[in-house]
């Protein structure tokens, strides 16, 4: 998780974008007055709570609530945040009272920081307290110390703030009517933010936790100092590293969630009590929901697929998904109408507000408009640049079809008829495949959609297509890598990449596709990434309980890849990578069975990896078709 988004997140769209926002400060200055109060808990500790509320008494306002570790800046009465350079300036014309609050433990707000503090579901006393209960003693608070309110709550955040906005949900406080997980972090062992399928991913976590996990001693409006970096090169600076214990020696003793990743290697108890889909049953049926997230959300991609579908299982609320080709918290800022050197064709983030979010609110919080526009999912499909509505996701019509991979680099959706076929490349963890091919400091978001030329023409990446396509080919929902292979050590990475590849000719037309980034970027021939995963090998069985391979023994590793929507045009290829690392995005392997964690640079080996694709061993790409 890059530092700037962690820090500010709750402020990237804050920024200007061509608002007059001259205008709107005036207005908010004449329309509203900031209160900065203690809000005080169950057990005593004391919140700190910025309120803007609207000096309209004509009608009963609803609270919009957006609690964060990232800081309710500037603090003091009468000091304002420039909310009128963002989307809340929407909820502002409407007189909503927005409250901003810092969580307990962090920045003015008393108590212990706990990393996603687990809900607790069985409260007994005053002091068995989570994010669940802080929120339910704050609406409590509000309710009868702020005039003018309706008795209506909403609740949305993003990232941090997505997972303290499921806690929200989690309180089932009464007044709570609508809530808005988005890109919220759900399962950091499984697929968000700091571990992707069991593989730790290295520069998102140190980059984060070298700061942010820095103990407060007491409540301040001062932040954290930063780690200081010696490159500017994240490729050079974490190979110099070694293996994880030298990064360990590096970040000190002092911050303790660093710490407990080390200790829990595995997907145990400690993981599972901070997974919090397995606590959403406990969502009352009166309050909606609407997960929100982006189809190339490079920290936290994983959650709002993954949230919204066990919200769906578990509980009985009304529950929606609105999912857009933007990177995180990118829904938020005027920046949807293209992701690096791929374009989108329109504002995106903006038709977001307008037709979705602000509706969704104003709907359930002050019984405006028509719900029914908002249909369960809203996807925006890449390829194609068209939104779609559906009644459940992944769609109807919806059919898992399997492609698999041949002889002389091919894929095709008939099976192999071949005996004894395989590929292989060395996987040389002194020499990883990069995750992007440029020079850079801080991980980048465009990752998610880079060309994967450069990994293509590397002899430790297998790389697999299709024939020019003939006809479009849809792509909706989860696919899944099911891979026969055997290695030549005890254990290995797997990434799988799903690629689009433009035809020789393309190029964009500014009419039609927007203007993009403004960089003159060879298209035609690009080979767009569209999804990629790495599954940690030992974990193929089970995440909690870990398995050496057999060296040399054919072995199946089947994971599912999160999910796409994508379309595929006619003229253009699908076109499939396999290699062993993706650096220093994931960490590296040692390919030794052996603790990541602990083990010494000497334990780091190099590894045969063999791909089969025969008739007995036919490795596949399970898609999600989905047809006209």
């Amino acid at each position: 998780m890059k530092k700037l988004i962690a820090v500010l997140l709750l402020l990237l769209p804050f920024f200007a974008f061509g608002r007059n926002t001259s205008a709107d400060s005036a207005w908010v200055l004449k329309n509203y007055t900031k209160k900065d109060v203690y809000i005080t808990m169950r057990d005593g500790v004391r919140l700190y709570t910025a309120l803007y509320i609207p000096k309209d008494k004509k009608e009963k306002h609803p609270f919009l609530i957006n609690r964060t570790p990232y800081s309710v800046a500037p603090y003091g009465n009468d000091t304002f945040r420039a909310l009128w350079t963002m989307h809340w300036m929407d909820y502002l014309r409407e007189n909503y009272i927005i409250v901003l609050q810092d969580v307990r433990g962090r920045w003015m707000s008393e108590g212990n920081f706990e990393d996603i503090r687990p809900y607790n579901q069985d409260k007994r006393t005053k002091k068995d307290i989570d994010e669940a209960s802080d929120t339910y003693d704050t609406i409590d608070w509000l309710l009868t110390n702020v005039t003018g309110n309706n008795g209506k709550v909403g609740i949305f955040g993003s990232s941090y703030p997505g997972f303290y906005s499921t806690m929200a949900a989690l309180s089932a406080h009464p007044a709570i009517k609508a809530v808005s997980p988005q890109a919220p972090v759900t399962d950091w062992f499984m697929g968000d933010d700091f571990h992707h399928n069991g593989a730790f991913m290295e520069m998102d976590a140190f980059n984060f936790y070298n700061f942010f996990g820095k103990p407060r001693p007491k409540p301040t409006t001062t932040g954290p100092t930063e780690f200081q970096y010696y490159t500017k090169d994240n490729y050079k600076f974490y190979l110099g590293f070694g293996s994880l214990n030298n990064l360990a020696k590096v970040m000190g003793d002092s911050i303790q969630f660093w710490k407990d990743l080390y200790a829990h290697p595995n997907y145990d108890d400690w993981w599972q009590a901070r997974n919090t889909r397995n606590f959403v049953q406990h969502i009352p049926d009166s309050m909606a929901t609407m997960e929100v997230g982006g189809l190339f959300d490079a920290e936290d991609c994983f959650g709002a697929w993954n949230l919204f579908k066990a919200i769906d299982k578990k509980a009985h609320n009304t529950n929606r998904i609105v999912i857009g080709p933007w990177a995180h918290g990118y829904w938020y800022r005027d920046a949807g109408a293209y992701l690096g050197n791929i374009r989108f064709g329109s504002n995106t983030s903006e038709w977001y507000q307008e037709h979705v979010e602000v509706p969704y609110f104003n709907y359930y919080l002050k019984g405006k408009g028509n719900i029914d526009d908002i249909k369960k999912a809203t996807i925006f499909f890449s390829g194609e640049n068209q939104w779609h509505s559906f009644g459940e996701w992944p769609p109807i019509g919806e059919v898992n079809k399997s492609i698999y991979l041949q002889n002389a680099d091919n894929l095709s959706f008939k099976k192999p008829n071949e005996t004894d076929a395989y590929d292989y490349y060395i996987s040389d963890p002194a020499k990883p495949v990069p995750y992007t091919e440029d020079v850079h400091f801080k991980r980048t978001r465009e990752y998610m959609t880079d060309d994967q030329r450069f990994a293509s023409r590397r002899p430790d990446v297998l790389v697999y297509q299709t024939d020019t396509l003939i006809e479009d080919l849809t792509l909706a929902g989860p696919i899944v890598a099911d891979l026969f292979t055997s290695i030549s050590t005890t254990d290995a990475d797997f990434i799988v990449k799903i690629i689009d590849v433009f035809p020789d000719n393309f190029k964009y037309d500014d009419k039609i596709n927007g203007r993009g980034n403004g960089n003159n970027y060879p298209m035609g021939g690009y080979q767009m990434l569209v999804r990629g995963e790495v599954m940690r090998g030992r974990y193929r069985n089970s995440f909690e309980k870990p398995e050496a391979f057999v060296p040399d023994e054919i072995t199946e590793v089947k994971y599912k890849l999160p999910d796409v929507a994508h379309v595929f045009k006619k003229g253009h290829r699908l076109m499939v990578q396999i290699q062993s690392t993706w650096f220093p995005l994931v960490d590296r392997n040692p390919q030794q069975f052996v603790n990541i964690y602990t083990c010494s640079d000497k334990d780091f080996v190099k590894s045969k990896i063999r791909i089969y694709h025969d008739k007995e061993h036919a490795s596949r790409i399970i898609l999600p078709v989905l047809k006209n």
